[in-house]
């Protein structure tokens, strides 16, 4: 993805600071912003220690008090050596396992004594070519942040990385890769093979190999430890509210002693691109989703990063921009071809440059579906691009770039920290929002129709094209007719696309403005109550977390308490709602009327209400009501719309059946509650037999009723209350609001078993899951005893990790929950699960009613306790500062 795009995604937090380039001089190669064009973000402070180490810093204060810390190693998977394949991964799950200062066993618990998580708050990842140490500091506190660093000045050097240590965690990892190894999984690693032939990531996949796991001595995981875990190899990001000068001052006094030991690891030779022509690939994979793709390949292009390389980017990412939309249309029309399609261009892994046309098609039919993708595909290379579909596709982004600069001072830590370690991964200038505007902008003067034609033909050139089908059975014919369809695509006759006609927004009024009957304030809450003559009502609430962002929530009263207990219902199907359009505009004439706007619409069904959703910005807060008060009183309700939902349906059903996760979802929840329709999934006769009637039944009757308009965000309560009195406000006197059934209040855990109910699914049969849960009570029947409740059950979880995890090696993630129901009295669920092979689910029952009966007969310790409770603590802390809050 350029720059630009992937900066109009994410954006980055800007608060003036020293300049980048003073700090970068002192070694000119350090950082790729020394030999390029684009400027460095102002706000961050780059430097380099004279043992190699890279570091960037940055103060954000959003949320405040809190600093994320990320330790990137510049060494994954394609580091290994062919007997360590795996042991990158290996090595990340070992530094957690005890240090030179940290006892093992101790740095979990450690972490929770300072209010962080495990897993939320303090997680690791290992991919291709990095490996990621991430802290999230609930505070930024002098001890938090010793703390922090110490632990990442630990994982650099001072790992223990003991043989004994290392014995339980092979289980840890080899479950790992039990749930990673899904159809999905394996068409994915079967599909890289096939792109990347003779190189060297498809054989380095990060999970690694099963007999490495199993049998590797310590001294290969100390060997891989040596020649990778290395300053020059070592980039420390700290992002939050910190004191920079400090912080630095810290960095230099605790990482400038550590050096490499021993020769470094040699780059990976990954390998040159395989020149090739037409060639094809069937992947056999039940329980996958059929898909089907061309390829075409070229080097990667290893270029430094400047505004040259990021235009030739920008256009060729416009172009599939235009692509996409044009295929979108197709699978949005009538009996359309196929059920998702779409283009993407960039560089994979550093390693091989791809252009790609892929489909699911809709039903069996791949070879219509194909045909019909690759029809796009090629109306684009042979006519071009229009005029029109430029204009909006640099629209869209340029709003999306603007948003950035907009919300860049309360862009949330965590995700500015990853935002870092993205760039520095791709060897890219970390940029102001400015700066990446002003790229875009450079990239787009002048650009013309005509050269984005040239840069979408470049990308479909090169070698191949490679076509590869994943498929749940057998393809008659093989290859050689996946071959022959794809020459069948190609001969297929191309026309010119019809010029799109920008339609007007027809939603713009829904007459005069209502009139407000009461305002009252709840000054401790900051919270507004606005009731119109109409019967709407509006709850505001100004905040400041997000710059420039609103949230919107429509509040229809009824929810599943409106259906019956004892037959299916159409809530599977709810999608028909959002994606069928408005009845006076279709859902892609809309995104055409509005390209420019920032706004968003969802629907689901909640356990009392349904509930509409949107966001947008303070500007374009009159377009977003518009848009949800046209749904809520005129939507489309297009057959063409529920028969995507059914497709995707079915799509998923198909995939059910083939892990133990997919069996578990499916059944559980009707389990839970004792058989209630209203929980349970729909099967593939309920979901064929499901009309748009049906649909409408569901939700007719609340979007006709009472409705609570909910507004959080940076904006003032005159706007929010004109935006609403124009919209729901002025609409007629709503209707009445859906009737409970009898008895719908009524949720039933179900009786007690004297013996495990046992599902079978289709995957491996080393794969297993086992889940326990017991009966608790409603949240409102005492919410003192259910907030004590939820800290048991998070020593619960603690201590699963200490014993099935920790030692005995059993599992990846055994997990613990609890949930009191808001709306059934009486009702609520703990919970406990872990992903393990059959042999061992009995272990996992005995380890659980052991540790259950030592929860009920002894006293938790004040440690165990204090463990549970400031990470929660911290949580609900963090979660306050939130719109969504």
């Amino acid at each position: 993805m350029t720059r630009t795009l992937r900066a109009a995604l994410v954006g980055c937090a800007v608060l003036a600071l020293v300049p980048a380039q003073a700090l970068a001089q002192a070694n000119p190669a350090a950082w790729p912003q020394a030999t390029s064009d684009i400027k460095a973000d102002p706000a961050a402070r780059f430097g380099q220690l004279p043992n190699g180490m890279r570091y960037v810093l940055l103060h954000n204060a959003t949320p405040p008090h809190q600093t994320s810390i990320r330790l990137r190693i510049g060494s994954g998977s394609l580091e290994e050596a062919d007997d360590q394949q795996g042991l990158a991964h290996f090595l990340e799950h070992m530094a957690f396992k005890g240090s030179t200062h940290v006892p093992e066993g101790e740095m979990v618990k450690l972490l929770q004594r300072h209010g962080l998580a495990f897993g939320p708050d303090t997680n690791a990842f290992t991919s291709f070519n990095q490996t990621v140490y991430m802290l999230d500091l609930p505070e930024s506190d002098e001890d938090s942040l010793n703390l922090g660093l110490m632990l990442m000045r630990e994982t650099g050097s001072e790992l223990n990385l003991d043989a004994k240590a290392m014995e339980p965690e092979r289980g840890v990892v080899l479950s790992e890769e039990r749930v990673r190894d899904t159809p999905a999984y394996q068409a994915a690693l079967a599909q890289q093979t096939f792109l990347m032939k003779g190189q060297l990531p498809p054989t380095r996949w990060p999970i690694g190999k099963v007999a490495v796991i199993q049998n590797a001595p310590a001294q290969r995981l100390r060997d891989f430890y040596q020649t990778n875990y290395r300053p020059e190899r070592a980039t420390l990001v700290v992002v939050g509210d910190i004191d920079v000068d400090a912080v630095e001052a810290k960095i230099k006094a605790r990482f400038s002693d550590w050096k490499g030991v021993g020769p470094a690891t040699k780059e990976p030779d990954v390998g040159p691109v395989a020149a090739r022509g037409l060639s094809a690939q069937v992947v056999v994979k039940p329980g996958s989703t059929l898909s089907v793709s061309a390829t075409w390949t070229r080097p990667h292009d290893a270029s430094p990063d400047t505004r040259a390389k990021e235009a030739r980017d920008t256009v060729e990412a416009l172009g599939m921009n235009i692509i996409n939309r044009r295929m979108e249309r197709v699978a949005r029309g009538d009996n359309p071809p196929f059920l998702n399609g779409g283009v993407s261009a960039g560089d994979e892994l550093k390693t091989v440059k791809l252009a790609n046309l892929g489909i699911n098609p809709k039903g069996e039919d791949w070879k219509g579906g194909l045909i019909a993708a690759d029809v796009v595909r090629r109306q684009v290379l042979q006519y071009g691009v229009q005029p029109a579909e430029l204009a909006r596709a640099i629209t869209e982004t340029r709003t999306q770039l603007n948003s950035a600069i907009e919300g860049a001072t309360t862009r949330r830590t965590p995700n500015l920290a990853q935002q870092v370690i993205a760039d520095v991964d791709a060897g890219d200038v970390l940029a102001s929002p400015q700066e990446n505007l002003s790229i875009f902008e450079q990239a787009v003067k002048n650009l013309t129709p005509a050269q984005v034609d040239a840069a979408i033909r470049t990308a479909f050139s090169g070698n191949g094209p490679l076509i590869s089908m994943i498929t749940p059975k057998p393809l008659d014919g093989g290859e050689a007719a996946l071959v022959a369809a794809f020459k069948a695509a190609e001969a297929a006759p191309v026309a010119e696309a019809r010029v799109i006609d920008k339609k007007p927004w027809p939603y713009s009024s829904f007459g005069q403005a209502g009139r407000v009957v009461e305002t009252r304030e709840v000054p401790d809450l900051g919270v507004s109550f606005v009731r119109f003559a109409n019967g709407a009502r509006l709850t505001f609430k100004h905040t400041s977390y997000r710059k420039d962002q609103v949230e919107i929530a429509f509040d229809l009263p009824g929810g599943i308490l409106t259906l019956p207990r004892d037959k299916a219902s159409a809530i599977w199907a709810s999608g028909a709602l959002t994606q069928g359009g408005l009845a006076r505009i279709s859902l892609e004439d809309t995104e055409q009327a509005l390209a420019g706007k920032v706004y968003n619409f969802n629907a689901r069904v909640g356990e009392k209400d349904f509930v509409l959703s949107g966001r947008t910005k303070p500007e374009n807060l009159d377009t977003e009501l518009q848009l949800m008060t046209a749904y809520m009183t005129d939507p489309g309700w297009r057959p063409s719309a529920l028969e995507r939902s059914r497709d995707i349906a079915n799509m998923q059903l198909d995939q059910l059946d083939s892990t133990p996760a997919g069996v578990l979802a499916r059944n559980l929840e009707k389990l839970l509650h004792s058989g209630d329709a209203r929980w349970i999934n729909p099967t593939r006769q309920e979901v064929k037999a499901t009309t748009l009637a049906d649909v409408r039944a569901l939700w007719d009757r609340p979007l006709a009723g009472p409705v609570d308009v909910t507004i959080v965000g940076d904006l003032s309560l005159e706007q929010a209350e004109a935006a609403v009195a124009s919209t729901v406000g002025a609409l007629p006197t709503r209707g009445p609001a859906a009737p409970v059934l009898a008895g719908a209040d009524k949720a039933r855990f179900p009786a007690r078993t004297a013996q495990p109910v046992t599902l079978t699914h289709k995957g491996r049969a080393d794969q297993a899951i086992a889940y326990i849960a017991w009966p608790a009570t409603d949240f409102y029947a005492d919410p003192q005893e259910t907030r004590a409740l939820s800290l048991a059950v998070a020593v619960l979880q603690d201590r699963l990790i200490q014993k099935v995890r920790i030692a005995e090696g059993a599992t990846y993630s055994p997990t613990a929950a609890l949930r009191a129901s808001e709306t059934f009295p009486g009702y609520g669920v703990v919970s406990a699960s872990v992903e393990t092979p059959p042999a061992k689910l009995d272990s996992f029952f005995h380890n659980v009613e052991e540790i259950a009966a030592g929860l009920r007969d002894q006293p938790i310790t004040a440690d165990d306790l204090d463990r549970a409770r400031k990470p929660r603590m911290e949580q609900i802390e963090k979660s306050k500062e939130t719109n969504e809050y």
